[in-house]
């Protein structure tokens, strides 16, 4: 076995070592007593400057006794050593054979060095076991959200086609809507997957930022009016380098929230600078998000009651789509509650678009 083979030559390493050094010593002997000899000469009848018989014995006693204490020394350091290699080589290989729960033993935590490379590799397989556990929730989350437009879609047309359901205008217009959901859920999903691998593709160019939130206004303005609400925006000339499209749809994302969680009444967007910064912000008079919620609001498929989301057919993108495209163009996304107890959604994005700049030329096509 190779952990075999690693221990023996450490301790032949050692050996070696040690017998180099005893040797070094009983030479190092010999010449200093020569050379004090000849300087300082001895009583009558001296001792011959070879060593005796008893004296090669008395250096073969204390050599065994060396290369005993170094084997003995170098054994229990490979043990040392090698305890947490195996307990790596055998978590990696639990991992490579798909159990991600595996984990290595620090053992001795004295060596700095292998307790180190021990904890790293926990943490990597804590990741890779995260990971895991992340995609199979996506999966299923995914799953269950084509699954329902999916099924109406297939239950009206075994209707016309068996003669169940009359063709009406009515009714293309509530599969077209099924088709739009679908279409809608298709692009959430490709903006947040792509944002998660940072190739979220941006059109950037100097874009006036009150126009583009004037036009997500007015293209939800119809459906806010149907559910009660009326929008109020305080905005002001600011151009920055952007991709006007994406920004639309942060809004717009917003503004469905709104729609569908807040209670109807005012709905004010507004634009401030702070600092480098421009803040969008969207607010309603409520209800707000709780304090345990608004720390995952932005994650994908996070819902603060799915029941009410099932309601509304939300699907638990929105939020991450705006927390996307932000970081997209180097910024972010925020929520707090407002004075009044309602929510407030911004979007900071900085003014000079750097960020966005380098992630466009970076998903830009090569040519």
């Amino acid at each position: 076995m190779r952990r075999h083979r690693l221990s023996r030559q450490i301790t032949l390493s050692m050996s070696f070592v040690v017998a180099i050094a005893v040797l070094m010593v009983f030479v190092g002997t010999f010449i200093f007593y020569s050379i004090y000899m000849t300087w300082f000469p001895p009583p009558p009848d001296p001792p011959t400057l070879l060593p005796e018989a008893p004296d090669f014995i008395l250096i073969a006693i204390f050599l065994l006794l060396g290369l005993v204490i170094a084997i003995h020394a170098a054994l229990r350091l490979t043990r040392r050593i090698l305890a947490p290699l195996n307990s790596l080589a055998e978590g990696a290989r639990k991992i490579a054979a798909g159990d991600l729960t595996a984990r290595a033993v620090a053992g001795d935590r004295s060596l700095g060095e292998t307790a180190q490379l021990v904890d790293d590799f926990n943490a990597m397989a804590q990741r890779l076991e995260d990971a895991a556990e992340s995609m199979t929730s996506w999966n299923a989350a995914i799953a269950h959200e084509l699954r329902t437009p999916l099924t109406i879609l297939r239950g009206r047309l075994h209707g016309l086609t068996d003669g169940v359901f009359e063709p009406s205008d009515e009714l293309f217009r509530s599969l077209l809507a099924q088709v739009e959901n679908l279409s809608r859920l298709v692009d959430d999903l490709r903006v947040v997957t792509l944002s998660d691998s940072q190739r979220l593709d941006l059109h950037v160019e100097p874009t006036d930022l009150a126009n583009e939130v004037a036009q997500a206004v007015d293209a939800m303005r119809p459906a806010l009016d149907g559910a009660g609400f009326s929008v109020r925006m305080t905005t002001q000339p600011v151009t920055l380098p952007c991709d006007g499209a994406r920004i639309r749809q942060a809004l717009l994302a917003l503004l469905e929230n709104a729609r569908r969680y807040a209670r109807p009444g005012v709905i004010e967007i507004r634009m401030t600078l702070e600092k480098a910064d421009v803040v969008v912000a969207v607010e309603d008079e409520g209800p707000g998000l709780s304090a345990e919620f608004a720390a995952q609001a932005f994650d994908a498929f996070a819902r603060a009651e799915p029941s009410r989301s099932r309601q509304f057919g939300g699907s638990g993108l929105g939020l991450s789509v705006v927390r996307a495209i932000a970081e997209a163009h180097g910024g972010h996304a925020r929520y707090r509650t407002s004075e009044n107890g309602g929510s407030v959604f911004e979007i900071v994005l900085p003014l000079d678009g750097a960020a966005a700049d380098a992630n466009a030329a970076s998903c830009a096509p090569k040519g």
